[in-house]
């Protein structure tokens, strides 16, 4: 995705010298298809395999695990419907955990390399935690169980990263 995007940004002369790739998100609907693609799918390929650790079982803590209940009523009830997100995202796509500029937390799902901060997005907000639900992320391992697939990520979501993104939005 980065090779791809590179050549996106100069084929359509994109000065990125002073922005981040969160900006470009922001107004992607200006660019191409493929600067849109490429784009989302390396911003969220990044934020996925940052939010996974080798450490199983972890629990968010703090004001993430109070926003968490607050927002969702309890933590399991939040991870039930970030489940359902995934699983129930028609075709390819990502299930995400975002935080909106009011700070309430929502879960919901974009299609292909969509993502929440892309202006052309019905689900909006900063991510905080990202889940691919392609079926090449799942397939060999899980062939069309995709339920299972999103069961076992459970266990190695990185709270650390996750709760330093909150701290950040």
């Amino acid at each position: 995705y980065a090779k791809n995007l590179n050549e996106a940004l100069a084929a359509e002369k994109v000065d990125v010298s002073n922005t981040t790739l969160e900006a470009l998100m922001g107004k992607i609907s200006k660019y191409s298809p493929k600067l849109r693609n490429n784009g989302g799918g390396h911003y969220n390929h990044e934020l996925f395999w940052q939010s996974m650790t080798g450490k199983s079982g972890l629990k968010p803590e703090g004001k993430l695990m109070q926003n968490i209940t607050k927002d969702f009523g309890s933590f399991e009830a939040f991870k039930t419907q970030f489940t359902d997100a995934g699983k129930n995202r028609f075709g390819s796509g990502w299930a995400w955990l975002v935080i909106t500029k009011d700070k309430k937390l929502i879960v919901g799902s974009t299609p292909n390399q969509d993502n929440p901060l892309m202006n052309i997005s019905d689900f909006k907000g900063t991510p905080l935690l990202g889940l691919d639900v392609w079926e090449h992320a799942y397939y060999l391992r899980y062939q069309n169980k995709r339920p299972d697939y999103i069961n076992a990520w459970w266990n190695v979501v990185n709270w650390d990263v996750v709760m330093k993104r909150y701290e950040g939005a």
